[in-house]
């Protein structure tokens, strides 16, 4: 009891003493919570707070940021491919099947979606996405609305926004003029044709190096609703000019689009400045002589002055594309020069358009050697560009294919490359046969130029997930592996060739081959053995895959030349120097089964080294059978084989006697008398006797 007293008492001291120590603090916080509030109070006078003008975001500006701090890795594989080593595609080929067969997916669904509206009338977003809710359907006979072709023309829905306007125009429903512009400038600048959905991006980024060249002819549909349209309107307002006029040059229409600006210019209508630029950009299509062509420019920007048009980039590039057309040397130059000067005052700044059209005036295939890459990137370098135009996407590989073709200069492809790299700029590579192109050019030129270590570093950063080298740029490479005796990266490559699907380039794998044959390994070198085994190992895999593909129908029709003698005659000089008894017999065998449906004759030195090597296995009749094949084919050197094979072995009555049939008896004899005067060398045979 006492000692329960005690401790009860000094609980109750302890809490006492905590509570005045509380008591204090409080009383410090107090007064300092008293002093900040003075302080803050007369502050409040002085300082005035500023509300931040609020910034507007995008829907992928976060992930946006949070990609900017994780950074750019060119080893990892694209976002676009499963990250497993399976299923990461390692071909060109692969790339664009895998992208398009996942694009291909998401078109199943939509289209599953679309013919099963009555299943997916669930809201599965609040507010609702309008990219889940099945589209509307329109039909003959539909019943629609002015509203409904609003709808449509906002949606860039080009073939249902007409089918719409007609079922409108059967009903005798009334189109306001409003609307009826809209409707036109749809159709302009679509040509009457859908367009593909912005959510279909892999279609896109491997279709669009195509389109481009597509469209250098006429592509304007004649006679269509535009016209309708156009024609039908009671009072043409100087914007429906602008929407005719610009859609025809658009689609190369030049004789309809110049004939509607003469009818402007005889009608006093106003024109903005994009339409005169559009003109601009046709004007090598309308005038066939170079000096017409610089007068039908100078008559355009002429009547732009007249009507108090201030020009933009979009005029700029009209001319420069013009000049990019005008044969001769100094008259180009002098035009683009005179021309980027005059816009310089003007205060418009040229895109990487702009650079495009001066590096096509200025460095021309046949043309002297122009160093204005140099000025341009002295002028833009470690600036981030955007989109203005759409020939900005052809800047970087113009540079670089002027950089490897034109200069050849290794240093200003890496400031073009560094460029290309800086900020979002990559975004203006353009699709995939221009990366491709791109990396062609810079590759090319490193593997020709830069010192292989270095070169081989770039090579294990980009290949194969940014670029797979093509078989050119991968002849290059070889060579240069050959020139520096770098003979440890022939099974990497070869392996990257496999992956590649270069296997079936039959001047690549002969290139490789000769390789391996022409730079055996010295004995003095500690590689000798392992590289030895491994460009058998080479050979014997390129020799597997070229039977398969001859024994494929579907591949033996691209198989120009069959089996190859010479190829087959290096992979047993391969395997011979491997020491491999076994595969070098199989190569002989398929040699001497089929050496009339073989095209060409093996080099003797394959042939000469696998007698080696039936002498060193204690193999008489295989090293016969060697000789018979070469005195067949008609070999010079099959006298000395012969010889050899006397001299190795000790043989019956039987096989000398195929020896002097294949060779002649003087062979034997002389290798006889030779042999009586140098010491036995002779290796017993460890086969049966070979009978008649």
């Amino acid at each position: 009891m006492n000692n329960l007293c005690k401790s009860m008492h000094r609980l109750r001291l302890h809490s006492c003493n905590r509570m005045l120590a509380y008591g204090r603090v409080f009383s410090v916080a107090q007064s300092t919570t008293t002093h900040r509030q003075s302080s803050a109070t007369t502050s409040a006078v002085k300082e005035k707070i500023v509300i931040p003008t609020r910034i507007e975001r995008g829907p992928t500006d976060i992930l946006m940021a949070l990609s900017s701090t994780v950074g750019y890795d060119p080893t990892a594989p694209h976002y676009k491919y499963h990250d497993d080593p399976y299923l990461i595609p390692t071909s060109n080929a692969n790339k664009k099947t895998y992208a398009l067969a996942h694009e291909a997916g998401r078109k199943a669904a939509l289209w599953v979606r679309q013919e099963n509206v009555h299943l997916f009338q669930h809201q599965e977003a609040d507010p609702p996405v309008q990219a889940f809710v099945p589209t509307m359907v329109y039909t003959e006979e539909s019943q629609v609305e002015t509203t409904d072709l609003q709808k449509l023309i906002d949606g860039v829905e080009v073939k249902d926004a007409i089918l719409v306007y007609n079922l409108l125009k059967k009903n005798g429903i009334e189109v306001d003029e409003q609307l009826k512009q809209q409707l036109l400038e749809l159709l302009c600048f679509y040509n009457h044709d859908d367009t593909l959905p912005e959510q279909f991006i892999e279609e896109r980024w491997f279709r669009q190096g195509t389109v481009g060249r597509e469209r250098q002819r006429k592509t304007w549909k004649d006679f269509e609703l535009a016209e309708e349209l156009f024609h039908g309107l009671e009072t043409k307002r100087p914007e429906h000019y602008c929407a005719m006029i610009r859609g025809m040059a658009r689609y190369f229409q030049v004789e309809k689009a110049w004939a509607l600006y003469q009818e402007t210019v005889e009608k006093g209508i106003e024109l903005d400045t994009n339409t005169f630029n559009s003109l601009l950009h046709i004007a090598s299509f309308l005038k066939e002589s170079y000096d017409k062509r610089w007068e039908l420019v100078c008559e355009v920007l002429s009547a732009m002055k007249q009507r108090n048009l201030r020009p933009n980039l979009g005029t700029l590039n009209g001319i420069l594309q013009t000049v990019t057309t005008i044969g001769g040397y100094n008259h180009p130059r002098t035009y683009a020069l005179r021309t980027l000067a005059e816009f310089k005052q003007l205060g418009v700044e040229p895109s990487l358009a702009s650079w495009y059209y001066v590096l096509v005036i200025f460095c021309r295939e046949r043309g002297p050697v122009s160093h204005v890459l140099h000025d341009i990137l002295n002028e833009i370098e470690g600036r981030e560009f955007t989109i203005q135009d759409p020939k900005d996407t052809f800047f970087f590989v113009t540079a670089m294919d002027i950089c490897r073709n034109h200069l050849h200069d290794k240093e200003l492809a890496k400031r073009v490359n560094q460029l290309l790299h800086h900020g979002e700029n990559y975004n203006l590579i353009g699709d995939s046969y221009k990366e491709s192109i791109y990396y062609r050019h810079y590759f090319a030129l490193l593997a020709t130029t830069e010192p292989l270590e270095s070169f081989l570093d770039t090579y294990h950063l980009l290949v194969p997930n940014v670029y797979i080298p093509e078989p050119s740029v991968m002849e290059d490479i070889l060579r240069s592996v050959e020139m520096n005796g770098a003979l440890e990266q022939l099974p990497l490559l070869w392996s990257h060739m496999v992956q590649f699907d270069h296997t079936g380039r039959e001047n690549l794998v002969n290139m490789l081959l000769q390789i391996m044959v022409s730079n055996q390994p010295s004995p003095s070198d500690p590689r000798h053995n392992g590289l030895i085994e491994r460009f058998a190992q080479i050979g014997w895999d390129m020799w597997n895959r070229l039977e398969e593909r001859v024994s494929n129908p579907r591949a033996a029709a691209v198989v120009s030349s069959g089996l190859s003698g010479p190829m087959l005659g290096d992979v047993l000089l391969l395997a011979t120097r491997a020491g491999d008894f076994e595969r070098s017999s199989s190569l002989f065998m398929k040699l001497v089964k089929n050496q009339h449906s073989i095209v060409g004759e093996p080099r003797v030195d394959g042939l000469r080294e696998f007698v080696n090597l039936c002498v060193t296995n204690r193999m008489p009749s295989v090293a016969i059978q060697c000789l018979q094949y070469c005195s067949d084919n008609g070999y010079p050197e099959s006298t000395d084989l012969g010889r050899h094979i006397f001299n190795s072995f000790a043989l019956d009555q039987n096989q000398i006697a195929k020896i002097k049939s294949f060779v002649g008896a003087d062979a034997v004899r002389t290798a006889k008398t030779e042999s009586a005067l140098k010491p036995d060398t002779t290796v017993v045979s460890t086969e049966p006797a070979v009978a008649h």
